[in-house]
């Protein structure tokens, strides 16, 4: 056996180092980055070859000339006089508003409607599964233009505009309400906002720890709500309490001042949220149906109400299903702003656009769309993957 066993040892180290498993896995990894690389710079290298050809300007430098075109809607200051670097800015920035509040209100929608859907209430789960049925099969570029036309017909011009409230107007330019003329103040309550964030972090940390270990409960959530309120406030009254308002006032054909919400960014956020919140309500249903009865049964056993077995039973257990889907969805949705150019918001393949019809420069502005909406589709995706870890059941 010992002279076998011997023969074996020599038969393996005499073996041709390419059928070593570990150089051949390196190998072919090797070969593939080579191909994969030489394969894109042949792509590029005839791009600026056939660009060259055909005398068309290539590069990045046109992003420091003047765009020359106006932007309706703007985070930012921008005028026509500004860059086209700047005006891509703001299309960046318009599509992160819109993707960033689409996905928080798609989530709360489509978590209430996805435990809707489950009620013993027959009313209830059959109106949460008409809209799920009907916001599902109606294509989203479609609901974008339903949206865009209530807005925009059913209510009156500006100067029949609705006013419920003093300084409050309702017309088909847009939901305008008074905004608080800039303050130094403002950035004060800003940091302050954000260490009420860090604060009520800290605090849940510290109430799940405690109840671990006592078994005591702490009201969190209030908590951190009523923080987030007096951390700001307090900011405001030590600055001085600054309450001057810009009041939109009606100048010509439309209304000047004040904060305005857009037909145009109304409609696209509305389509956006309600479509994507219907595949979001039956991620959360299926979630929760996975988990098995056992557990509720065995909570309502321990005396516990239904809204706590649900908060505090089913859900922790059926996040390890929902978060992976859901975090498909919501790159769904950020990819799906692009749709945007087709109601006139300035998004940024909108602004792209106009800046590839006055430049040319086609391969280049749809380079930087690639990167954009890469880097976001990644961060979102590394965010939820950090979350679905932080949530994941450890067995002890």
């Amino acid at each position: 056996m010992a002279v076998e066993s011997n023969r074996d040892t020599r038969v393996t180290s005499s073996t041709p180092f390419w059928y070593d498993p570990k150089f051949r896995a390196i190998f072919f990894q090797v070969v593939t980055v080579a191909a994969v690389t030489a394969g894109i710079g042949y792509l590029v290298a005839n791009t600026i070859t056939n660009l060259e050809r055909q005398n068309v300007a290539s590069g990045f430098g046109f992003l420091d000339r003047e765009a020359g075109f106006a932007i309706a809607e703007s985070i930012i200051s921008y005028g026509p006089a500004d860059t086209y670097g700047r005006a891509f800015l703001v299309g960046i920035l318009n599509t992160f508003r819109v993707a960033f509040l689409g996905i928080i209100l798609a989530t709360i929608i489509g978590v209430f409607v996805g435990i809707a859907r489950l009620s013993n209430n027959w009313l209830v789960a059959k109106l949460a599964s008409l809209y799920v049925e009907v916001m599902r099969n109606i294509p989203l570029l479609l609901q974008l233009f339903i949206w865009y036309g209530i807005i925009t017909v059913s209510l009156p011009g500006p100067r029949q505009a609705l006013n419920p409230i003093q300084g409050v107007y309702l017309s088909n330019r847009g939901f305008m309400v008074p905004a608080p003329v800039q303050d130094p103040i403002h950035l004060h309550m800003g940091i302050a906002f954000l260490a009420a964030l860090l604060a009520s972090y800290l605090l849940y940390r510290w109430a799940r720890k405690r109840q671990m270990m006592t078994g005591q409960q702490f009201p969190v959530y209030r908590t951190a709500f009523a923080l987030l309120i007096a951390f700001p406030l307090l900011a405001w009254l030590i600055g001085g309490a600054p309450a001057v308002f810009e009041v939109p006032e009606l100048r010509g054909f439309n209304f000047r001042g004040g904060l305005t919400l857009t037909p145009e960014f109304a409609a696209l956020l509305f389509g956006l949220t309600f479509y994507t919140a219907a595949f979001i309500a039956e991620i959360v249903r299926g979630g929760i149906l996975a988990v098995s009865p056992g557990q509720s049964e065995a909570a309502f056993a321990l005396g516990l109400r239904k809204g706590m077995v649900l908060r505090f039973v089913v859900l922790p257990q059926a996040l390890r299903i929902i978060v992976p889907p859901t975090t498909s969805q919501y790159l769904n949705l950020t990819k799906n702003s692009s749709l945007a150019v087709a109601i006139g918001y300035p998004d940024l393949v909108s602004i792209g656009n106009t800046t590839m019809n006055q430049t040319g420069q086609a391969v280049e502005a749809i380079a930087i769309f690639m990167s954009v909406y890469l880097v976001l589709s990644l961060s979102i995706s590394l965010f939820m993957n950090w979350y679905n870890r932080a949530i994941a059941l450890v067995e002890r």
